[in-house]
């Protein structure tokens, strides 16, 4: 990610020396957003550095796609248009998705996003209930919302150490769903051990989008890629032509 940071840096320079009247930063994935705060002395707000280093450089307008913080738009000497993979996703998800399905927030901080979801899929939401004591260990006891003998979705904005899932789907199959469990998230960065921690668990599917590049590996969870391509050029599009973003956004 950092690589990618430098070369979109150095391009943006590039565009601007060259006399570019505007310019607009596509940034499908927007690295650094978690460090959206300081929780300890000491630490950086590294999603606003980025954002300060993007605008320097010579980006008049961010485009990126579900940031971890809404936060963002504060941080940002620019504008910035946060599209949604929301609808991608909805899409894929309806193609086979049993009638008495349960959409499933993981946490409390992925609530309004279920309810997105829910609303799209015409399905009901549940909540469990986590407290995180590191990156990699994440502990869950409880599930608000019925989700015996139903087939469940977990949906989050990104899946990185998979920590959250697991807990997750322990506490669901313990509380009596159905061992039919699909995971959705927007990002997969699957970073660590990530792959093999969910190739362990008893999952239909898991389904990104392609805001991250994904390699096979040997240890591989079943792993679905959808493409936001038409999402970023329709967005393009719409810019170019001064028309509006609405339908595109993440709700507010």
């Amino acid at each position: 990610m950092n690589a990618h940071l430098i070369e979109l840096l150095l391009l943006l320079d590039a565009c601007r020396r060259g006399g570019a009247h505007t310019i607009t930063a596509v940034v499908p994935y927007f690295g650094y957003a978690r460090q959206d705060r300081r929780t300890r002395a000491g630490e950086p707000v590294g999603a606003r550095v980025v954002a300060e280093a993007l605008a320097t450089a010579g980006a008049d307008r961010l485009v990126v796609v579900d940031p971890h913080t809404t936060a963002l738009k504060a941080m940002s000497a620019v504008p910035v248009e946060m599209l949604t993979a929301v609808p991608v996703i909805a899409a894929a998800l309806a193609e086979d998705l049993p009638d008495d399905a349960v959409v499933v927030s993981p946490d409390l901080g992925a609530v309004e996003l279920a309810e997105h979801y829910s609303a799209l899929l015409h399905r009901p939401v549940a909540v469990v209930r986590k407290t995180r004591a590191s990156g990699t260990n994440v502990q869950a006891d409880e599930a608000v919302g019925d989700v015996t003998a139903r087939p469940v979705v977990v949906v989050d904005d990104m899946i990185s150490t998979g920590a959250t899932v697991e807990a997750a789907v322990h506490v669901l199959l313990a509380r009596g769903a159905a061992a039919d469990i699909t995971v959705a998230a927007n990002h997969g960065l699957l970073v660590g051990d990530a792959r093999s921690r969910l190739a362990k668990l008893p999952l239909r599917r898991v389904l990104v989008t392609d805001t991250l590049a994904t390699e096979k590996t040997p240890q591989e969870p079943p792993l679905q890629v959808r493409s936001v391509a038409p999402l970023l050029a329709d967005a393009i599009a719409r810019l170019h032509s001064d028309r509006p973003l609405d339908a595109l956004l993440t709700p507010s």
